[in-house]
């Protein structure tokens, strides 16, 4: 009876803390759910719209076979490069796959650029071609992709790291999405390879799931699609050819993306789906530092491409009106602006209120993100997830997660500082340091 007393008794505390600071509702609430409500309103009726298509209605059969030319930008992945090569080969799509392997500083990468040499003298597929490309000084990852984009000879081209694998039917899903002319590019799915490697890399699967795959899935059913996976992305390569391929600097994925919306004015019957059931699986940073040292780069590109090199194309004479406004919403505000938010928002919290009210108020937000984020990790798991059991052994970890995204929002905010600041897209690890620094400035 003690510990029911003692329950009882910080339930009461909590409720008597919340009840005499109410002017913290007053901005905590609006905060909720008048922002955060709509978006998820936006991603479950999505991935609703998604399962009924997919899974209850009738599928269309269709003859499309176009020939696809998958590009792998190779850098110091060794042996890895060989997986990704043979996922390739071993696709049940029964037209032509051209595999160009792009070895970008092939000198000092020997091992990388021997391993693809011994992949390509394996296949003996008909309709399977495997070249591979050196590259013999590093230009970076921007080169190496336009460098096989020019060899290319498919009507489709898939990208995809050296050290991401493929689901065997991977290009059958991606393929039919193109028999609709109004398609450009697609993103196709990414999962977590080392997902037991460590807690950090187990954090980063639940990420993947719930933002990547489930948002994603949800977001591209109303053409709303924020970007195009730099790892794993497919486009009708006329068109890719068109728009001047991959643009230098860094975040070559979003870049690449924003300028592919900008047509969307001009063609509003374009589209960019999101195939949720074409599987890539990448190895995601296994420590905290390198999870820190990736995002330091994926948060302060996205601030550099968004307020320095594309800001004149944020309009709705380019972007058309729905994709403007989704982009200022939850594009501008939630990436750029609602890091500062939390920050100062919970600065703010420390510096006004005791530290009964803080604690019970924490206490009340895990709470309600936490509901929030078990019930939306078991809707995408019913509604999208091609591995049920492997996901769902997820779940004990999930308590976890609140904290990984406190933690990731703080990251981001210190990359848009560090961006502001610092310029730090220039100190890529994506490119050489004379690549970057030759590059327009903005």
């Amino acid at each position: 009876m003690s510990e029911l007393h003692t329950i009882l008794y910080i339930f009461t505390d909590i409720w008597y803390q919340l009840a005499n600071h109410l002017l913290f509702f007053i901005w905590l609430l609006p905060l909720i759910f008048i922002y955060e409500l709509p978006l998820m309103m936006i991603v479950i009726s999505g991935i609703l719209r998604f399962h009924y298509v997919t899974f209850i209605q009738t599928p269309k059969a269709s003859i499309y076979q176009p020939k696809v030319s998958c590009i792998i930008t190779c850098y110091a992945e060794g042996k890895a490069v060989m997986s990704t090569i043979s996922s390739l080969i071993e696709q049940t799509y029964p037209g032509n796959i051209e595999i160009i392997a792009v070895v970008d500083g092939a000198v000092q990468n020997a091992l990388t650029y021997e391993s693809a040499i011994q992949s390509a003298q394996a296949c003996n597929l008909p309709n399977r071609k495997v070249i591979v490309l050196p590259k013999w000084q590093r230009g970076g990852r921007v080169s190496t992709l336009n460098a096989g984009l020019h060899f290319a000879s498919g009507e489709i081209v898939i990208n995809a790291d050296a050290d991401t694998s493929f689901d065997n039917d991977m290009v059958s899903q991606v393929v039919p999405y193109f028999e609709d002319p109004n398609v450009p590019a697609l993103g196709g799915a990414l999962r977590v390879r080392n997902v037991s490697q460590s807690i950090v890399t187990r954090m980063q699967a639940i990420e993947y799931l719930i933002s990547m795959q489930g948002g994603k899935t949800g977001l591209s059913q109303w053409n709303l699609i924020n970007n195009i996976s730099g790892a794993f992305g497919a486009f009708r390569r006329t068109f890719l050819i068109q728009i001047g391929g991959w643009d230098t600097h860094t975040a070559e994925d979003l870049d690449l993306t924003i300028r592919i919306k900008q047509y969307f004015k001009r063609h509003p019957q374009w589209r960019i789906p999101f195939a949720t059931l074409a599987i890539g699986h990448t190895d995601a940073p296994v420590t905290l530092k390198e999870l820190v040292w990736q995002r330091l780069r994926w948060d302060g590109d996205l601030l550099f491409l968004y307020f320095r090199k594309h800001w004149p194309a944020f309009t709705p004479k380019l972007l058309g009106f729905s994709t403007f406004i989704f982009t200022l919403i939850y594009g501008f505000l939630q990436n750029v602006l609602m890091p500062f938010v939390i920050f100062i928002y919970s600065v703010g919290i420390v510096a006004l209120y005791p530290w009964q009210f803080v604690v019970s108020i924490s206490l009340v937000i895990y709470t309600i993100y936490f509901s929030i984020l078990l019930f939306f990790y078991l809707f995408v798991l019913c509604a999208i997830s091609e591995r049920l059991k492997q996901d769902l052994s997820l779940i004990k970890w999930l308590p976890l997660y609140p904290f990984y995204a406190l933690f990731m929002r703080m990251v981001c905010l210190f990359a848009l500082l560090n961006e502001m600041i610092r310029r730090s897209h220039e100190e890529s690890s994506m490119a050489p340091w004379w690549v970057l620094k030759r590059g327009r400035k903005f």
